[in-house]
């Protein structure tokens, strides 16, 4: 499904909400419970990187990787991650987590028929994190990003499946490839080893090409693929010219900052899916509706895209992951979502009314 595929009907609702991944908390089940009750439009397989290594998001994608190809197993270091020769006992935690949470996520969405969201770490921030048994990113090795592009594209046509097998219902599968780092690795911002100097800075046609492969790879099992990235200079050209269906990013900052609005409205005008990330990850206390829709209401504002065309293409979220939430704030926080919905489409309709429609 490319994003010109969309045609009338979007894979959400118009400003539907969903949540980034990563949640506070070691229980599969209450995730599980969470999501379901919380997004019942739009759900995801829960992220529970508060269990240590291995539910990590790069230990996670770590186990899908190994899942394909042993070469590309891992272990954990001092320092974080790094290829191994053979799957261990962390690469094995990292697969065991997973199972039990799309465990808890197939129990609690049983009859489930909207989308369902999955994500794993894109190429360039596996790349940019997980250290070459030389000590080195594997950032370092053109040959090992791509062996991880390849590798990670085959190991989502599998995940799809299993997922697609426990919630036989739902109606598309949403892939999110995680790019953190994507921006730091344009740029040249990620350091070496030695700390004394930085990796080469990756060009657009490079890192288009590694991102097109695993979002094709994705697309060939008719899901809708994207791409994460909360960085505040998020590269939405390049995100949006290596053939993602939707982009997601942190839509507070550009509540005043307009840096990327001539990006996001190319996007808009390309077809791409935007998950707008609305709400702060951390807070506490109470959020008004007002507050938490200013920022998707003044980017929509600013670019002339309040018309039900663009809204369709609008998917609301928190600001990024809520591994950092309390309990109490990620139920705000996702409530505050399905809010800024409600205030986005009222906007909607207000204006339709007002010309006539």
């Amino acid at each position: 499904m490319s994003p010109l595929d969309w045609g009338v009907e979007a894979p959400w609702g118009p400003a539907a909400a969903t949540s980034i991944g990563s949640l506070p908390g070691t229980s599969s089940q209450e995730a599980a419970r969470v999501v379901t009750g919380e997004l019942a439009e739009f759900v995801h397989v829960p992220e529970l990187p508060g269990r240590g290594p291995g539910a990590d998001m790069v230990g996670r994608t770590g186990g899908l990787l190994a899942s394909v190809s042993a070469g590309l197993s891992m272990e954990t270091t001092p320092a974080g991650w790094r290829f191994a020769m053979a799957p261990g006992r962390q690469t094995r935690l990292a697969q065991a987590y997973l199972r039990e949470d799309l465990d808890a996520l197939e129990e609690n969405a049983t009859n489930y028929a909207g989308p369902v969201k999955v994500q794993v770490v894109g190429p360039w921030t596996m790349a940019a994190a997980v250290e070459l048994r030389t000590g080195e990113r594997a950032l370092r090795d053109p040959q090992a990003v791509w062996d991880i592009a390849q590798a990670l594209g085959a190991a989502l046509v599998d995940h799809v499946a299993d997922v697609r097998r426990r919630l036989p219902k739902a109606s598309v599968v949403v892939v999110q490839l995680d790019e953190p780092s994507l921006a730091a690795v344009r740029e040249g911002r990620i350091g070496t080893a030695s700390g004394l100097s930085s990796y080469r800075a990756v060009d657009d046609q490079d890192a288009s090409r590694v991102l097109g492969e695993v979002l094709d790879a994705a697309r060939s099992s008719d899901v809708l693929p994207g791409i994460h990235c909360c960085a505040f200079d998020v590269p939405v050209d390049l995100i949006r010219m290596s053939g993602a269906s939707f982009v997601s990013l942190d839509f507070v900052p550009l509540l005043t900052e307009r840096v990327l609005d001539d990006q996001i409205g190319r996007a808009f005008d390309a077809g791409l899916g935007i998950m707008a990330g609305t709400v702060p990850s951390i807070g506490s206390g109470d959020l008004g509706d007002a507050r938490a829709s200013a920022p998707l209401r003044a980017v929509l504002h600013r670019l002339g895209l309040e018309s039900e065309q663009w809204i369709r293409q609008v998917s609301v979220t928190p600001s990024c992951g809520l591994a950092g939430a309390s309990p109490s704030w990620v139920r705000t926080a996702l409530a505050s979502c399905q809010a800024v919905g409600r205030v986005v489409r009222d906007d909607q309709e207000e204006e339709q009314e007002e010309r006539g429609d």
